[in-house]
């Protein structure tokens, strides 16, 4: 079963399980599918356009959630954090800060990398083989800390 045929088999879960959370975050991810594929570019909505879908949610409820902990609005930030909860259950694990920092010291060394320069290069590679494992931010904090 695909990603998206898992997704709409949960969405159905979570109707009968009158999981408000659940659903809420499925329904957004399904929309967003469909917004995919009815762009234009006729291109098949697979897998990996799917996980990168849920990322880019998941990485909205971590901003929005942060937003709301910092206005004092547990209510709203109670709904984002379920949410991101659901969302997460469709990610890979994230990689570890030491397991980040090895594969990042390899990745520099195999495209011979030498200074601030060729950071456009390695910051490339690394999103390509890390989609969904890593966080963009702490990969290009990494890259900078190796390159300098």
């Amino acid at each position: 079963m695909n990603l998206k045929d898992q997704i709409n088999h949960d969405i159905k879960n979570a109707m009968r399980a009158k999981d408000q959370a659940a659903l809420r975050a499925l329904r957004s991810i399904k929309s967003a599918i469909l917004l995919a594929e009815t762009d234009g570019s006729g291109n098949e909505v697979d897998d990996a356009v799917v996980l990168k879908i849920i990322q880019k949610l998941a990485k909205q409820r971590k901003e929005s959630l942060e937003l709301f902990e910092k206005q004092n609005r547990p209510d709203l930030a109670e709904k984002e954090q379920e949410e991101l909860n659901t969302l997460e259950k469709y990610l890979p694990k994230p990689m570890s800060e030491d397991e980040l920092q090895t594969f990042l010291k390899k990745l520099v060394a195999d495209t011979g990398a030498e200074g601030m320069k060729d950071m456009g290069k390695v910051m490339g590679a690394a999103q390509a083989q890390l989609a969904g494992k890593a966080d963009g931010k702490a990969i290009s904090k990494i890259v900078r800390e190796l390159l300098q």
